[in-house]
């Protein structure tokens, strides 16, 4: 997946990981920073997490933060960086290839769900001749993205109202332009909100454009298993969703204006999951 933060990643992730055929890994980006090791210290996730480090090769040179130059849209501001990037690159492509099939063949999945975010760290792994790569670009509502990442209440760091107007305009640019170069039948364009409130509709079509259709799993039962890293989400063994639509945020005209012209974008790209208005509404909103 790629697009900004808190659009509600880690929920859809954990109900494609849940559907036949697919294992929910979480945000992998993580995996080279925590040196392979989940954030969650459970002993499950610990041992198939360890499991899958051991089955990766080469990979300890570059544990650390020092890859996330690759991934961070913030880096391409750092010409200083800019050499290690280049020196980098091959690098983290090989070791990146070798994390999936490592989960691959830990758990016979046909499909690792990756709900890291960054649309650099998307474009290297276009760069990847030795994965089948599936973009889903998932956008929300940036009124609720600007209330989400001001919350004081959670781990990451909280931003003021134009400094998150101003992240929102950069990814949005880069996911744009790195979804718009990916082949267009492994790629599909993803609103939140839409998933909130017709779920079994909105997975279903990304089964269908993935090529992978089966039944829609328990959506009052979904099973979050042992991704490497996520939102306090992953922190439940089961979640549930609800039929509701999700609540509309409190407006900022200052956010309606600086956001307008990517809603006229989003409502160009293609090809992009549709729920018919007279669709009776799936259990949606977490719970």
């Amino acid at each position: 997946m790629l697009g900004a933060g808190r659009s509600g990643s880690t929920i859809l992730g954990v109900a494609l990981g849940n559907c036949p055929g697919f294992f929910f890994a979480g945000e992998l980006n993580k995996w080279l920073a925590q040196s392979g090791m989940p954030s969650l210290r459970d002993p499950d996730r610990v041992a198939f997490w360890s499991a899958v480090r051991d089955g990766v090769a080469g990979a300890e040179p570059l544990f650390g933060h020092q890859t996330t130059c690759l991934e961070r849209s913030s880096a391409l501001f750092r010409p200083g960086r800019w050499p290690l990037r280049r020196r980098l690159r091959a690098d983290y492509r090989r070791v990146s290839e070798r994390v999936y099939r490592a989960i691959v063949r830990a758990t016979g999945a046909a499909y690792v769900v990756d709900t890291s975010h960054y649309p650099l760290r998307a474009r290297e792994l276009q760069g990847i001749e030795g994965i089948d790569l599936h973009l889903l670009y998932l956008v929300r509502d940036p009124q609720s993205v600007v209330r989400s990442l001001a919350r004081r209440d959670v781990a990451e760091r909280s931003f003021g109202m134009l400094a998150t107007n101003a992240y929102l305009y950069l990814t949005n640019l880069l996911s744009a332009l790195v979804f718009l170069r990916h082949p267009r039948e492994r790629r599909l364009f993803v609103r939140h909100e839409d998933f909130r409130a017709h779920p079994a509709e909105v997975l279903a079509q990304v089964l269908d454009h993935i090529g992978a259709p089966g039944p829609i799993p328990d959506l009052y039962s979904l099973r979050t298993g042992v991704p490497l890293h996520g939102n306090r989400l992953v922190a439940a063994e089961v979640v549930s969703l609800e039929g509701r639509e999700p609540a509309a945020p409190r407006a900022s005209l200052t956010t309606a204006v600086l956001q307008l012209p990517w809603k006229l974008v989003f409502a160009l790209l293609r090809p992009a999951v549709s729920v018919p208005q007279a669709a009776t509404p799936g259990r949606a909103g977490e719970r």
